[in-house]
């Protein structure tokens, strides 16, 4: 299937490492340029340099303020257009409800959340129509994840967010939804498994609830990230999609 990706200009936040970096090299794969950001400036080179004249980077945290203005103007001085973002909004730490800090909460309200919130609402009000934003959210959404108590408070609330943006931006032909990644084997996932003591048990016993048996490779996300981003899926707005092999059991 051709999506349509030619010269199509998208952010992709995360996008040196894990699900943003899969996104972005199947983006590019597909013909599209894309502006990356990250925290890390040396794995942001690194990716830049893998992708070629079809990527930029700028260093950035979602939590800044600035953020949004800088990956816009960055768009538009590489590529001259932006056709929409991937907000991949990151992994807050562990933690129980009753081991978790106010500072925790308030440090991951501030970059998981609201730096969502903020790039979606800065970069929605300079997309074209068929502009499309898209969130990196997690299973988490429908069903709670042992000892990651912040991702199961935050997470739902943005896929409720995604869906009122969804809602406000549909008569612009603005298109907004949400990704439910499960078990895909990123840098992430590893360090879940190995915040557990026994990573093989932890991943063995996370395979044992996926029905495909197995973890997801980060390019079975990336794939299924440029598809709803496309103008390939250019009647799908307001849903949330797993990309989980069948772990979840919600409808």
């Amino acid at each position: 299937m051709d999506l349509n990706l030619t010269d199509h200009v998208y952010v992709v936040t995360g996008g040196a490492r894990g699900l943003g970096r899969a996104t972005a090299d199947r983006l590019v794969s597909e013909g599209a340029k894309v502006v990356l950001s990250g925290r890390d400036e040396a794995t942001l080179a690194q990716a830049v340099a893998d992708l070629g004249d079809a990527a930029v980077a700028v260093t950035a945290d979602n939590a800044d303020p600035a953020t949004p203005g800088r990956l816009v103007a960055a768009a538009r001085e590489a590529f001259g257009r932006l056709d929409g973002a991937l907000i991949s909004v990151g992994g807050p730490p562990t933690g129980t409800v009753t081991g978790t800090t106010d500072e925790d909460w308030r440090a991951a309200f501030e970059s998981v959340f609201l730096g969502g919130v903020r790039v979606a609402r800065e970069i929605a009000a300079e997309l074209p129509q068929g502009g499309s934003i898209t969130f990196v959210l997690s299973s988490s959404v429908r069903a709670p994840i042992p000892n990651l108590t912040i991702s199961n408070g935050l997470r739902p609330g943005l896929a409720m967010v995604a869906k009122s943006l969804a809602d406000e931006l549909g008569d612009r032909g603005i298109r907004v939804n949400g990704l439910l990644p499960g078990r895909v084997g990123t840098e992430r996932v590893a360090e879940l498994d190995a915040s557990t003591g026994d990573p093989e048990a932890a991943k063995a016993k996370a395979v044992a609830g996926i029905p495909l048996g197995r973890y997801g490779e980060p390019d079975e996300f990336g794939r299924v990230a440029a598809f709803l981003m496309s103008p390939a899926s250019s009647f799908v707005t307001g849903i949330m999609l797993p990309v989980d092999g069948g772990m979840l059991r919600a409808l």
